[in-house]
């Protein structure tokens, strides 16, 4: 029975941590963790977004060439062909084949909007896209303490343990002088030195895995540990339960978007206005009558003022605005449940908080009373009174007392500061 509760103490539970305190683990996973690259690349596609939006007010131009052969083209009456061949002159008419190089250049004066609303659409997609990393880099946090705290853990199953062989160890020699003195058995010597054996081969165990732990840590981190141990956080309480987590910036980040989306829809119910000129040199020209006499090429150009008025964008307007109602309803849902949830957990863990407060206060108790047993114990064994075998289960009792001690406290920082980071404090 009592190497079963000796192996029961070594069993890993939890993962490693590596720097020298729990903010520090948490900024260089942050800063090596390959996510947080994502904020640079966000940054350069919202400047090229926004500064393709502000071209809109950069002068367009658009040059243009053609060649075309058309089955009919302007010409002139028969009655007034008649005059023209009366009086010896050879007028044909315009080409059949026709020839363009052409530029247009058009300013916009007034586009009803619709650059502001580009830009504010891609300054709220680049926002929600930081909200984005935010979430994924906190849940990094979470699994950084996990690894911490279950070092902490390890440190201590590591410590209990040497303490454990120092007491067996002493006794071992207390039992070989026993035995020479005729007042123990060699089986009273054997049982020790076994117990002994299997502390010592835990230990070899124990220390194993943390320092596998230790180098998945320094993944995590990217740098290698020292063979200091972690630093205990703070026993500190959280009086404050209102929730500061990345996500609810993220739900705020996408109904900011939808606004963005929903300005662009009415932007687009606008006429844009906008001054052009054209030129072009070819054949025929403007002068279509001069066309019709020669066919040289010539240079025409003309400028105005246009208007564009897409009145087929009402048609879908009440469409498009529903279907940006129906988003913000869902995300307005998926807030809910996370706020919903993260009550639940918050819930859980002041239980679990509670609890273990309630359990480390006793764990002192305990192993004053264990170690107490466990002395009378050792001076029963020199008087004879007790053999072997019970002095080795006092041991085990006092054991198990001081390494749930440790593992409550530890546990219970663990318990706070998963509080602390569920609601982001």
């Amino acid at each position: 029975m009592k190497r079963i509760l000796l192996f029961l103490f070594i069993i890993q539970t939890a993962f490693v941590s590596t720097s020298q305190s729990l903010e520090e683990c948490r900024r260089l996973a942050r800063e090596h963790y390959p996510e947080i690259q994502q904020y640079d690349l966000i940054s350069e596609t919202e400047q090229y977004s926004i500064s393709n939006a502000k071209r809109a007010w950069i002068p367009q131009v658009v040059l243009s060439g053609q060649a075309t052969y058309q089955s009919a083209t302007p010409t002139y009456p028969e009655a007034f062909n008649a005059m023209i061949a009366a009086n010896g002159l050879d007028m044909s008419g315009i080409r059949k084949d026709q020839y363009k190089l052409a530029i247009d250049v058009t300013q916009n004066i007034w586009d009803g909007g619709l650059s502001k609303a580009n830009r504010e659409i891609a300054q709220a997609d680049a926002a929600e896209q930081r909200s984005r990393v935010d979430v994924a880099l906190y849940d990094l946090q979470s699994r950084v303490d996990n690894i911490y705290f279950g070092i902490l853990l390890l440190d201590e199953r590591v410590a209990q343990t040497e303490s454990l062989i120092e007491v067996l160890e002493s006794n071992l020699n207390r039992m070989r002088v026993y035995y020479n003195n005729g007042v123990a058995m060699q089986s009273d010597v054997d049982a020790v030195e076994a117990e002994l054996l299997v502390a010592r081969q835990t230990l070899s165990q124990v220390e194993a895995s943390r320092t596998s732990y230790r180098r998945m840590l320094e993944v995590f981190i990217g740098q290698e540990l020292t063979d200091e141990k972690l630093q205990r956080p703070e026993m500190t309480d959280v009086v404050d339960r209102n929730s500061a987590r990345p996500e609810l910036a993220l739900f705020e980040a996408q109904a900011a978007k939808l606004n963005a989306q929903r300005n662009a829809i009415n932007v687009s119910l606008m006429p844009q206005f906008s001054a052009f000129a054209q030129a072009y040199y070819g054949y025929p020209g403007l002068d279509m009558f001069k066309s019709m006499v020669s066919s040289e090429w010539t240079l025409n150009a003309m400028a105005g003022v246009r208007m564009m008025w897409n009145v087929g964008a009402f048609y879908s307007k009440k469409n498009n605005m529903n279907k940006l109602n129906v988003a913000e309803r869902q995300i307005a849902i998926q807030r809910d449940v996370f706020l919903f949830n993260t009550q639940m957990q918050t819930t859980q863990d002041d239980g679990e908080i509670a609890r273990l407060r309630t359990a480390v206060d006793d764990d002192k108790r305990i192993v004053e009373l264990r170690r107490s047993v466990r002395v009378a114990a050792e001076s029963k064994l020199e008087n004879g009174v007790i053999d072997a075998t019970e002095l080795l289960t006092k041991i085990a009792d006092e054991t198990t007392a001081i390494l749930n001690r440790s593992m409550h406290e530890i546990e219970l920082l663990q318990a706070i500061y998963r509080l602390k980071t569920t609601l982001n404090q």
